[in-house]
């Protein structure tokens, strides 16, 4: 006993030695960081009242400076900025969805301002544009050096108003201009429908009405195929979707999970790091689900499948998300403005961060180019005869007429899941997959 305490006398006088050793240097290092730092904020003044005195033409003193904090944040990474005042209240419209604009989320990349993804039925959805596009000039104006705030600023204005943007897209040898009539955007958070005996829940943002409109869209579905007994599974479609709001993303990876971790995020500090568990309650029941992601499913889209693949709760289905893993907070500033400021990252439940990596699907599906339409030519949809189309053919008389009547319901379904093929392969593939499942667990 009397040996521990030595021991620990012994460890608390050795460190008061070696404290008293190095307390001058340290405190010299420190004096010398700050003193360096007031010479920057000197030289900052400096600089700041020449433009003032010595620019070719007067400046406006406010906006030098906003610019000048907004160079200072952007220099971080792409996703932290400056948000004055206007823009913060732009900001606070779009995540209660509905905005004016062209209805694109977008990032910087190597100078450009590269497309995350069009927002469904916006005038950029309509006008054709797709997630990885790239835009090179607005109405004419390169944009290769301005700040991502900057270019975006140039893309608003009055609803109703013409603006042409020029794309660079993989897979094409020259860019092309695209002509958009900006619009007011209002975004129906998810939309959900029924294919077969899947339940379809399109989820296009994660903004304050995300989760409330996947929980009543999911119940008037399963209302519709007459109760959770017909329901093969659920497809939860994040294609295209940039993300959002956090409290969304949880919420939503919640409605399908009755125990375990949903996300961590992990700050500079170690008091900045959280963990967020789901609690008992799954609005499927336990029945199968797909979730459908592709380059264009970012941030909380990448939360939710993360959730659900860690969980071995769904099957994700597509290709490769965007790979945006840090969390933004949004700090309110003097004068109404903001600041938007990375402070952490996050974690799937498994402790991967997929950081620049994006989630990996589970079954890769490439979604098929769009094809122009083929036209009438018989001889690209050749039509053979069956056994009933010969003359004299027997009749089969084992069937009843409700069995007859089954097999001409199952034929029309399957035909149907074939247009659907045409239209989305992505998402017919994750019906069939469902109903393959189904079949399975009957």
């Amino acid at each position: 006993m009397k040996k521990y305490m030595m021991a620990g006398v012994v460890g608390v006088l050795a460190g008061t030695l070696v404290s008293t050793q190095f307390a001058g240097p340290l405190i010299a290092q420190e004096s010398e960081k700050t003193s360096n730092v007031y010479e920057q904020l000197d030289l900052f003044g400096d600089v700041f009242e020449r433009i003032r005195s010595n620019y070719v033409e007067d400046v406006d003193s406010e906006e030098l400076i906003e610019a000048a904090i907004d160079g200072m944040l952007t220099s971080l990474d792409p996703h932290s900025s400056y948000l004055s005042p206007k823009d913060a209240a732009a900001m606070r419209v779009q995540t209660s969805g509905s905005f004016g604009g062209l209805g694109i989320e977008v990032t910087q990349e190597e100078g450009f301002v590269k497309v995350v993804a069009p927002m469904d039925g916006t005038p950029a959805d309509i006008a054709g544009i797709e997630a990885g596009d790239f835009i090179t000039q607005v109405d004419g104006e390169g944009v290769l050096g301005m700040t991502l705030d900057e270019t975006v600023e140039m893309m608003r204005g009055p609803v109703g108003s013409e603006i042409v943007i020029t794309i660079v897209r993989e897979g094409i040898d020259e860019p092309f201009d695209v002509s958009i009539i900006r619009d007011t955007i209002k975004l129906t958070a998810v939309r959900s429908r029924v294919e077969g005996n899947a339940v379809v829940l399109r989820v296009t943002t994660f903004n304050d009405q995300t989760f409330p409109n996947l929980r009543d869209g999911l119940a008037s579905s399963i209302e519709e195929l007459g109760g959770i007994e017909n329901v093969d599974g659920v497809v939860v479609d994040l294609r295209n979707n940039p993300g959002g709001l956090l409290d969304q993303a949880i919420q939503v990876s919640d409605a399908f999970l009755d125990e375990g971790e949903i996300v961590s995020t992990r700050g500079r500090n170690p008091q900045d790091s959280d963990r967020v568990n789901a609690e008992l309650g799954d609005l499927a029941e336990g029945m199968p689900i797909v979730v459908l992601i592709n380059g264009g499913s970012a941030s909380a889209s990448e939360i939710v499948a993360g959730a659900l693949q860690d969980h071995h709760r769904a099957i994700i289905v597509g290709t490769k998300s965007f790979g945006k893993g840090s969390v933004q907070t949004v700090m309110p500033l003097r004068s109404d403005g903001a600041m938007r400021l990375t402070t952490a990252r996050y974690y799937t439940p498994s402790g991967r961060s997929i950081q620049a990596l994006g989630i990996s699907p589970d079954i890769v599906v490439e979604q098929p180019p769009r094809r122009p339409d083929a036209g009438t030519d018989e001889e690209e949809t050749p039509q053979f005869r069956s056994e009933a189309d010969l003359r004299g053919a027997l009749d089969n008389d084992s069937l009843t007429e409700d069995q007859r009547r089954q097999i001409e319901e199952e034929r029309t379904a399957a035909e149907e899941a074939a247009k659907l093929r045409d239209e989305d392969y992505q998402l017919a593939y994750a019906v069939d997959l469902l109903k393959g499942l189904s079949k399975i667990a009957d």
